[in-house]
């Protein structure tokens, strides 16, 4: 069974939040704060929080100003992956990814199915990676950060998780463009 190993340090990492939502405000994104939380609880930094629009453009240039940003790890998004006419994340992050991580949006679902069965189609939850930086599309509710962040992320982005974790490939994520 996979496990933390107490024998490395933990290297905390920089995270960005984006709220993606067409009526939420500081005052009242449950979600974002949450995550704000658990992140900071888990001995991350919260280098960075904003709201956003609805809008593919609006969402894929904030993404952009983070992936160019050296001092961002990781972005973590929550709204807009359902499968109404307003939920357009999946679609932003398909504008600037580089590669999918296809088994996020897997596990996410498989994970979620557990708590609210069949609905769980209606989540397009994903991951991906652009310029170096971790992109990870969760769907809007306090509950869902919470299943994404302590069943996958908190793990994933903690150094010390064996048998792997997607930290200690930080160094080599834009290793493509050295080789030129």
């Amino acid at each position: 069974m996979p496990k933390i190993d107490e024998s490395r340090p933990f290297l905390a990492i920089n995270i960005a939040i984006l709220t993606v939502s067409d009526t939420r405000q500081a005052s009242d994104d449950r979600s974002g704060q949450a995550l704000v939380e658990m992140i900071s609880r888990d001995g991350h930094k919260v280098a960075d929080r904003q709201i956003v629009k609805d809008d593919i453009a609006a969402i894929a240039n904030q993404l952009r100003l983070w992936i160019a940003d050296p001092a961002i790890d990781v972005v973590i998004s929550t709204g807009g992956t359902g499968v109404t006419g307003r939920d357009v994340t999946p679609e932003a992050f398909e504008t600037v990814i580089e590669k999918r991580i296809d088994g996020f949006g897997e596990l996410f679902r498989w994970l979620s199915f557990q708590k609210v069965g069949t609905s769980t189609i209606q989540s397009r939850a994903l991951g991906g990676v652009a310029g170096g930086t971790y992109l990870f599309a969760l769907p809007g509710s306090p509950s869902a950060c919470r299943d994404g962040w302590d069943e996958i992320l908190k793990w994933q982005l903690d150094n010390r998780f064996r048998p792997c974790n997607l930290v200690e490939l930080m160094p080599r994520l834009q290793e493509h463009l050295r080789q030129k």
